[in-house]
């Protein structure tokens, strides 16, 4: 597998971008630079586009034996360089080496899972309202498929869409986020080419936002944009591609809700709220936002959870026990110091943390939150915990409800028939009983309602999104068409 990560990849082949401007790679942790990459410009990004085009239309074709075995030997290369993986994940994405072990894992899943879908390009035969007619519907690759990664689980959120897009005929171009080249973008085109993918169906241009951020979407090559990151960004998205009737799949930001039923065992949700509000440092798109509890439980369960939480150890992700390690960059800090400072302003109190050591912000709990608060009321995408109180099942449902995001969730409650009644009423594209936000399978379907996105990932659902329906009929006896028919004839 290839290491040097300076250039980008256009048709099977390793090229300097043409862009006067340079990406730097540095370790959120560290402040190490990790590789300059001369970035792409919108050249690139053309050439990268029809060399997938060229590719893509002998790969529609292959046999699926032939998909199959190159989903399969790309999982045999990760395996194989699974801790270099890894510690690019831990020094590029700031990830703990808990987290990256885990997004290995999930990653791997993902091309298990695509290494089905040659196999699964189901279509049907269907009757028809003529005499003599066969109706047939075949399932067909897109064509080429443009995808933005994200750079708070880049391994992942890449993986799950490159291997199902290729897995079902399609070609792709990969743009990565800007703060992670490598694991969301450089790393697969490496992967690729080891696995023997033809040349041209992976391409990775890394290049800014402001040159080429626009273009990946508005070329009039892909039929699909795969985006997983910001809300505003993703709407961004959905215009430019609405504008040349193309499809998107979006995966956006969430507000997601942790409700603690006075039924609850305390215990086993203080358990869950911490996983699903630390893990990754509360970067992750699932992530809980907003703890309810029920007041008659609110002061047990916030002393449990205030307690257990400065336990948690934080700084060096690098260090197999750290739990909390670097938000991606400065900028990610001091918004989220922003919105703490508002909130506690209003009225909330600070009862752990609240402080931060270069891009390490330790973990910070606030009580006596309101729902109208800053960190209440925006995405907090970092190891900051909120504990909101309320009275009744309607008023949590209310309150959950109140803000434009539906991604995931989680409701604890000893009558599971309450809990699950709850979980109907939250306008989300996922909930978890007795669990915590932070769930992904291969299989399942992941998305969001609201502002939180478009479409579905993972299993039957991704490769709905990915492919399109053709409708070929078979006319096999001679059809009237009434007043049509030639009367010329004897």
């Amino acid at each position: 597998m290839k290491t040097d990560f300076s250039k980008i990849y256009i048709n099977g082949e390793w090229i300097t971008g043409s862009s006067d401007s340079q990406m730097r790679n540095t370790n959120p942790f560290t402040g190490e630079e990790l590789a300059i990459t001369q970035a792409a410009d919108k050249n690139d990004l053309d050439a990268a586009y029809k060399a997938a085009a060229e590719a893509q239309v002998a790969w529609a074709k292959e046999l699926p034996q032939t998909k199959r075995a190159v989903i399969e030997k790309a999982q045999e290369v990760m395996l194989e360089n699974k801790e270099l993986i890894i510690d690019w994940l831990i020094k590029e994405a700031g990830s703990t080496f808990i987290k990256a072990t885990v997004e290995f894992g999930a990653s791997i899943n993902i091309l298990k899972e695509a290494a089905t879908f040659p196999y699964r390009m189901e279509g049907k035969i269907l009757p028809s309202q003529q005499a003599g007619k066969e109706n047939r519907v075949y399932r067909n690759p897109l064509g080429v498929i443009g995808i933005i990664s994200p750079w708070n689980f880049p391994l992942h959120l890449a993986i799950r869409s490159i291997a199902p897009a290729i897995a079902t005929g399609n070609a792709v171009v990969i743009k990565p986020a800007t703060d992670t080249p490598v694991t969301g973008g450089l790393l697969f085109a490496s992967i690729f080419e080891a696995a023997d993918l033809p040349k041209g169906l992976l391409n990775v241009v890394v290049g800014r936002g402001s040159e080429i951020g626009d273009d990946i979407v508005k070329h009039p090559t892909p039929r699909l944009i795969s985006f997983t990151g910001s809300t505003p960004v993703g709407k961004r998205i959905g215009e430019l591609a609405g504008g040349a009737l193309k499809k998107t799949a979006l995966e956006l930001g969430g507000n997601n809700n942790f409700i603690v039923l006075n039924d609850a065992n305390i215990d086993q949700a203080v358990d869950s709220a911490l996983f699903g509000k630390f893990y990754h440092q509360g970067q992750i798109c699932m992530a809980i936002n907003r703890i309810f509890v029920h007041e008659d439980i609110y002061d047990e369960f916030a002393e449990q959870f205030i307690a257990r939480a400065g336990k948690i150890k934080f700084g060096n992700p690098a260090e197999q026990d750290t739990q909390v390690g670097p938000l991606i960059n400065r900028d990610q800090v001091d918004r989220i110091l922003k919105d703490i400072d508002a909130t506690v302003e209003q009225g909330a109190k600070l009862r752990l943390g609240g402080n931060a050591d270069g891009n390490v912000l330790e973990p910070t709990v606030l009580t006596g939150v309101t729902n109208e608060m800053p960190l209440a009321e925006n995405e907090i995408f970092g190891p900051v915990a909120i504990l909101i109180p309320f009275k009744t099942d309607e008023e949590v449902i209310d309150m959950a409800n109140a803000y434009p995001f539906g991604l995931s969730g989680a409701v604890h409650s000893f009558n599971i028939d309450r809990g699950t009644n709850i979980a109907h009423q939250i306008e989300t594209g996922m909930i978890h009983v007795n669990d915590q936000s932070v769930n992904d399978e291969a299989h399942m379907p992941f998305g969001g309602e609201k502002e939180s996105g478009l479409g579905r990932f993972n299993g039957e659902w991704v490769l709905e999104e990915f492919t399109t329906l053709k409708w070929l009929s078979v006319q096999h006896q001679r059809r009237q068409y009434g007043a049509f028919v030639d009367n010329t004839k004897e």
